[in-house]
């Protein structure tokens, strides 16, 4: 049979409830929130703006390193020219920046 000692710990009930046990992943989640997570979202908001913001004649950069002027902007691609007539179709969430106007002639 179970002892009486044994039989009284089993019945005995957490005085925090179990908070005490969640409280180190609660505080992993809130961390990961503001570290990584938070900033992220930031960013994608911010590259969004951007990327609605364009306009024709805007200097940008690609995310592979391309440079050069918009000419056509279409619902998902843009036209950039980065050389005298050499033109290329560009997905817009490439577009990794926009350049100060004049950027291009000091290149």
């Amino acid at each position: 049979m179970i002892s009486l000692a044994h039989a009284q710990t089993a019945g005995a009930a957490d005085p925090t409830g179990g908070f005490m046990q969640l409280l180190p992943m609660i505080l992993m989640f809130v961390v990961l929130w503001f570290l990584m997570i938070r900033p992220q979202m930031k960013k994608a908001k911010d590259h969004k703006v951007l990327i609605e913001a364009l306009q024709k004649g805007d200097e940008i950069v690609t995310g592979g390193g391309l440079v050069g002027r918009i000419v056509k902007i279409g619902e998902a691609y843009v036209t950039v020219e980065i050389a005298e007539g050499t033109e290329v179709v560009v997905q817009k969430p490439a577009i990794g920046m926009v350049l100060p106007k004049g950027t291009l002639k000091s290149l």
